[in-house]
């Protein structure tokens, strides 16, 4: 079936000038087609990580391979480490749905979708995170992807889908120049700042000295955040059409601990050194 379905996708690429619908026949078309010599295959300029969320490799191989399912992906990784190449790389799989990053309301036509075998509720095997780094390191240097486009399911989905879990370490894989990371000595700087301000003598009402207020920090939304967090989280690429989902879906790709809609001081200070990045 996947040489059936191979062979048929080829044919409709290799028909020239391809066929016209009643609509474009109206166009006012030259009398002659002329075919450019200068084009390629599109090339994929995301990866999005998935985990399987079944029972074992096996189910998954086999639900990729049901027509009836109308899911795929164009790698599966299992605990063992072992890769299963499923798709040609340029092919169009049906991992990503419905979502959206940035402007981007396609993702399945400009993606690579990986799976990692996984039941959505426990930590990944080492090995097989270690295949995974080595798979990304081949594609990102193939297609000469850009690390912060290495995201995950939730985050293009983020009221839908809630994969890779919070067991994922994306921290690592920004390490490894897959994915962007916060800088993690924003916490000791801001740290520092506090307690100097701390140690600042508070003048006397009667006294005429004051202090400069471009010294001044405060701790709250509108000092550690220089735009609104819907600003902050659209820049990176979420969808804030619903902003408590958005917020949720960030905080399981960067703070990973407790996944609520609301945004702590910390997720703020997070949030908005990571927003910079993506600029």
């Amino acid at each position: 079936m996947h040489r059936e379905q191979s062979k048929e996708l080829t044919k409709q690429l290799n028909i020239f000038p391809p066929e016209r619908s009643p609509e474009e026949a109206l166009l006012p078309y030259g009398e002659d087609w002329v075919g450019t010599t200068n084009f390629s295959l599109r090339k994929p300029n995301f990866v999005i990580l998935h985990h399987t969320a079944q029972d074992s490799l096996e189910q998954t191989l086999s639900t990729f391979t049901l027509t009836r399912t109308q899911v795929s992906s164009h790698y599966v990784i299992g605990k063992n480490g072992k890769i299963y190449h499923m798709l040609n790389d340029y092919y169009r799989a049906w991992h990503a749905g419905a979502g959206k990053w940035g402007n981007n309301t396609d993702l399945n036509s400009t993606s690579l979708g990986i799976e990692l075998d996984n039941n959505g509720v426990e930590p990944f095997s080492p090995v097989q995170i270690e295949s995974l780094l080595q798979l990304l390191k081949v594609l990102k240097e193939k297609y000469n992807i850009p690390a912060a486009n290495f995201i995950g399911h939730s985050d293009i989905a983020p009221a839908r889908k809630v994969d890779p879990n919070i067991f994922f370490p994306w921290k690592l894989l920004a390490e490894e120049g897959f994915g962007l990371w916060y800088d993690e000595d924003i916490f000791e700087t801001a740290a520092g700042i506090e307690e100097q301000m701390n140690s600042i003598p508070v003048p006397a009402e009667d006294s005429a000295e004051t202090v400069d207020s471009t010294q001044t920090f405060i701790l709250g939304q509108e000092k550690i955040l220089d735009v609104e967090p819907e600003v902050a989280l659209r820049i990176i690429g979420y969808d804030t059409s619903n902003l408590s989902a958005a917020i949720q879906a960030f905080k399981l790709h960067f703070v990973q601990g407790e996944i609520t809609p609301e945004l702590t001081e910390r997720d703020l200070m997070i949030l908005n050194n990571l927003y910079r990045k993506y600029l």
